[in-house]
């Protein structure tokens, strides 16, 4: 086991999950991304703990992702939120993931494929009501529906939009998201009028899931908030959320340096003062951003000490003081759960980012390990 490792709080997933079913009722579907890793938290364990949780379906980004799930075991609905190229069509056929689809050609192919394999394939029509990304307008749901009844081998099991501003409290993104929810509120009038059921509507990730109750709708899909942290700092504190991940290392080495000593690449930092240095093996290429160097501290046995000098590829070293109480091997936290921080977003906040990119960040080179694990039989096949 290396030093630096990930310690995932699977307990806190399963709080957070508790959170978000309070404000979303007992009846509202709950659809928990596990992209990109489960955002870096792995995306297996997160699955399972998800699922454990109440989670009735599960999200990825691309194909291959839900193939992971499928051969891990995961027997639950796995939707899929990007789409893909034609070779990948027979896996989603093959591994029974649910596409989303938006446009004559796919439905064709996917339903030329189910056909092909005596299967029925579910899918989710995306309406696209102001993202800009993926999604028929508005106007062309209940034509593009009507592709997916006709074509044999599709059942159209639910309707989907993703809302581009809900986690911001700006009075121009209020309006934009009412209008977003608006028109897919109209698109789902219209398919319905024509005899078209719509299945089960989603619309709302964190943000709407905070603040537009009004979006919920009959599924939700509870991103960042899921690993602990609000979409922005404007929804902080609307519900307890608890982070997952805590990233910790180790000092493994320590010196005393004099007055005038540099540290790392640059001679960026010189000390004013005689003091000892301690090196942790973490750098950049463990997702440590070089960007944070300088101006990131970070916590052992209580203490708050400042990062000095460039972070490197794999190490970074921290100022202890003249007189330090910090012994080689003592643990330090880069990140993680404790109030007292620094956490995720304090990280994000240097860097002028997102929460979401500094755990997707974490390498897999970093050891993840969990804790407060317990997988049941029901998960699996």
């Amino acid at each position: 086991m290396r030093a630096t490792r990930a310690i995932i709080h699977l307990e806190n997933l399963q709080s957070n999950i508790r959170e978000i079913r309070k404000l979303i009722g007992p009846t509202t579907k709950i659809c928990v991304p596990v992209k990109a890793d489960g955002y870096g938290h792995g995306a297996l364990k997160i699955a399972v703990g998800a699922i454990q949780a109440g989670a009735s379906y599960l999200a990825v980004a691309s194909v291959q992702e839900g193939i992971d799930l499928r051969e891990a075991g995961i027997i639950t609905p796995i939707l899929s939120l990007s789409l893909p190229i034609p070779e990948e069509i027979d896996q989603i056929v093959q591994y029974g993931l649910t596409p989303l689809v938006a446009d004559a050609d796919f439905i064709a192919e996917l339903g030329a494929a189910a056909r092909a394999a005596g299967k029925i394939v579910p899918v989710h029509l995306k309406v696209d009501t102001g993202m800009g990304r993926i999604g028929c307008a508005p106007d062309e749901a209940p034509s593009i529906a009507r592709r997916v009844v006709h074509e044999k081998g599709l059942v159209i099991e639910g309707t989907a939009t993703h809302l581009a501003v809900s986690d911001s409290d700006d009075p121009d993104d209020v309006e934009y998201t009412k209008r977003q929810i608006a028109e897919f509120k109209r698109a789902v009038a219209a398919m319905r009028a024509e005899g078209i059921d719509p299945g089960i509507l989603h619309a709302a990730s964190s943000g709407a899931i905070l603040r537009y109750p009004e979006a919920h709708f009959d599924m939700v899909r509870p991103g960042i908030i899921v690993y602990g942290y609000p979409p922005s700092a404007d929804y902080a504190g609307i519900i307890p959320l608890k982070p997952l991940m805590e990233l910790e290392t180790q000092i493994v080495y320590i010196k005393k340096v004099e007055k005038g000593t540099s540290v790392s690449y640059g001679r960026t930092w010189v000390s004013d003062r005689d003091t000892y240095i301690a090196t942790l093996p973490i750098g950049y290429a463990d997702g440590l951003s070089r960007k944070l160097s300088p101006g990131l501290t970070v916590r052992s046995e209580g203490k708050e000490y400042p990062v000095v000098g460039r972070i490197c590829m794999d190490q970074c070293m921290i100022d202890i003081g003249p007189e330090p109480t910090a012994r080689k091997w003592d643990k330090v936290t880069i990140f993680g759960p404790n109030p007292e921080g620094p956490s995720a977003a304090t990280l994000a906040d240097r860097l002028g980012t997102i929460s979401y990119e500094v755990t997707c960040a974490v390498n897999k080179r970093v050891p993840r390990v969990y804790v407060g694990d317990e997988p049941r039989e029901r998960v699996f096949k």
